[in-house]
């Protein structure tokens, strides 16, 4: 009797499970998706959790929920996770499984798109700088070697990813098969079909894998097989109809999907800060929802792009540091005007969860911090260079240096006498991306791709030749994502081409990690120069632990800096270009932050601190500063939402 006592209370536990499992699946006869049977439609938004501190993940996708949405998008950096070859990370701050669980615990359902590409304004789209070693590599398609790592790292990735899908019990509703590949030049639908058989030998037969895509014949054309259910993307202001109309094309029948709708749009350094107002974003979604439509909002809430991670769009324009994207929630996650507009317009549509909403988290101004001068990275070359110096006749790229991000400092002499101003010159555009050259250490000029190729240089025979060349980010769109860093061409002097070079792969993030810089000793105060060497700079500051609530969020803001990176107790915030825009400060998240000890500042200037007129300081502010008036050198090219001619 107690055994059947027994058996009959595992039934009671998982009776549902038993009785009827867990299935989502698209119903093609009622134009649908159905959840356990249920006719389903989903109300998603787009949360990049590799832009987010994983402190704040829980936070964040309440604030979803509660905005009435039922579902999340996601997409996973490949980089992010594999940043070396067979070296796997998914903890702390990438610990997939645990975001993934915060986000069933909430209440929302998980639209996967894994790549192996993402785009995302993530450096090379999310493919792994590694992939060009094999320097002809043709990236997003049937190439052997580039398949054969997709393999690799998707049959571990997919792996961990099935016991998330719904079907086993997990918030996993569909799975993205590539991105937007109808807008890829290769065209490659064997590679497609290599990703399709990929997914279902990880992941089974029973979950739904989709494609997105623009909403026209060509992407369509390019971006489809008739294995995997079809979606389109498109932003406000389109023809919602003829949007899915085209979706029709290759899905006669099936739920309508627009997989990303947009609420904002990117940035680019030297452009605009990018907003879109939340009446405008209100009615695109009210017409989407109307249609009967699935609808994913991209983004829901942008995030950081710390460290060196973000994307570049071609011809060549960087993202900044934040991706606020002109969300519903800012980059630190704050309420918006555009949240509530948006929520008001669900609830015409479902039912909006009861309770309050979380409030956005508090902001508190730390004050002034003053910087003392550290090395130049030519003093410190031996504690930044951890492999030495390389020797090569021609300089040699990233890849070869086997280094992915930063900075790598190039060096040679002078070959002849330039006793009269001489120009050195990339001929061949070949500095990727920017580069900051001093002869015997005096800061000569920058050199800048597509934009300044030459400057000019005097000096006797021998004088020392250092070019510091920083990545500013890969192209994360298009045909050029194969975009290698550094030198990648030879350098002139007058017509001479220059030979006899010497390398230093720099890893300033773990000198400084290991507090490696020091001090200089003070000199004479120099005069004011347009340029100095690229040098470092430190300061400190306290939080009372005596303050209750403390520490918060803050942004920073380096004023009259011109150009550089910034690391706040060893952790990479980012890039900061202040003389350019339109970002002017830096979100600091206060996981960062400590109360228990001094918090170390590192700023590492390129250009020029604002030094010589006394001493230089940075400023921790409770307000955002990312639309900074600037003089916009970056084209965007057709209509709004357009990347490169992409709907």
């Amino acid at each position: 009797i107690m055994s059947l006592l027994r058996f009959g209370s595992v039934l009671l536990l998982f009776g549902c499970s038993l009785g009827a499992p867990r299935s989502f699946s698209v119903d093609y006869k009622n134009d649908c998706f159905r959840k356990d049977g249920e006719e389903f439609r989903y109300i998603s938004g787009s949360i990049h959790y590799s832009r987010i501190p994983r402190v704040y993940w829980k936070d964040r996708l309440l604030k979803m929920y509660m905005a009435g949405l039922n579902a999340l998008q996601m997409y996973i950096p490949w980089s992010f996770h594999e940043e070396s070859p067979g070296r796997y990370n998914f903890s702390g701050d990438r610990d997939l499984g645990h975001f993934l669980q915060v986000a069933q615990d909430v209440g929302l359902l998980v639209i996967l798109r894994p790549g192996p590409y993402i785009c995302a304004e993530w450096d090379m789209g999310g493919l792994p700088a590694w992939l060009l070693n094999k320097k002809d590599i043709v990236l997003r398609t049937s190439d052997p070697d580039y398949l054969a790592a997709v393999d690799r790292w998707m049959g571990k990735l997919l792996s961990l990813m099935k016991p998330y899908l719904y079907q086993n019990g997990g918030p996993i509703i569909t799975v993205q098969v590539e991105n937007e590949y109808g807008s890829y030049f290769a065209c490659d639908i064997n590679y497609l079909r290599h990703l399709y058989k990929l997914f279902r030998s990880h992941l089974g037969n029973d979950v739904v894998l989709f494609t997105t895509d623009g909403p026209g014949i060509s992407y369509i054309k390019c971006g489809t097989i008739k294995e995997v259910y079809a979606t389109v993307d498109f932003g406000p202001g389109v023809d919602v109809t003829a949007a899915f109309e085209a979706q029709r094309q290759a899905e006669p029948h099936g739920p309508l999907v627009n997989s990303e709708l947009y609420t904002g749009w990117l940035d680019h350094w030297g452009s605009p800060h990018f907003v879109l107002s939340s009446a405008i974003v209100a009615k695109a979604l009210d017409k989407v929802l109307a249609t009967g439509a699935n609808v994913n909002m991209y983004m829901f809430i942008g995030g950081t792009t710390f460290g060196y991670w973000n994307g570049a769009n071609d011809p060549y324009s960087p993202q900044p540091t934040s991706y606020d994207f002109d969300a519903p929630l800012t980059e630190a996650g704050d309420l918006t005007e555009k949240y509530f507009a948006i929520r008001e317009v669900i609830r015409m549509y479902r039912k909006i969860p009861e309770g309050p909403v979380p409030p956005s988290t508090p902001k508190y101004a730390y004050g002034t911090v003053v910087m003392k001068k550290l090395q130049t990275i030519s003093d410190a070359l031996e504690k930044l260079s951890f492999s030495g110096p390389v020797k090569s006749e021609y300089p040699q790229t990233f890849i070869e240096l086997n280094q992915a991000f930063g900075f790598v400092l190039y060096r040679t002499a002078l070959p002849v006498d330039c006793s009269a101003p001489t120009p050195l010159s990339s001929p061949l555009n070949g500095v990727h991306d920017r580069a900051y050259v001093s002869v015997n250490g005096v800061a000569v000029g920058i050199l800048e791709r597509d934009k300044a190729i030459t400057v000019n240089v005097t000096g006797k025979a021998g004088s020392q030749v250092d070019i510091l060349v920083e990545s500013m980010g890969r192209i994360n769109y298009g045909h050029n994502i194969n975009d290698f860093k550094g030198l990648v061409t030879n350098m002139t002097l007058g017509n001479e081409t220059l030979k006899g070079w010497t390398m230093y792969s720099l890893n300033i993030d773990e000198a400084i990690r290991q507090g490696l810089l020091s001090e200089t000793k003070p000199t004479a105060s120099p005069q004011p120069a347009a340029l100095s060497p690229p040098t470092f700079y430190k300061g400190s500051f306290i939080i009372p632990d005596c303050i209750p609530d403390l520490p918060q969020d803050t942004y920073i803001q380096l004023p009259k800096w011109r150009k550089g990176q910034i690391w706040i107790n060893g952790f990479n915030l980012g890039r900061y270009w202040p003389s350019r825009g339109p970002q002017v400060t830096l979100f600091v998240p206060a996981n960062i932050l400590s109360t228990a000890a001094p918090n170390n500042v590192t700023v590492l200037e390129l250009e020029e601190a604002p030094c010589s007129s006394g001493p230089c300081s940075v400023v921790f502010t409770a307000t955002p500063i990312l639309n900074a008036t600037v003089q916009s050198d970056h084209k965007q090219h057709g209509r709004l939402f357009v990347r490169d001619g992409f709907l």
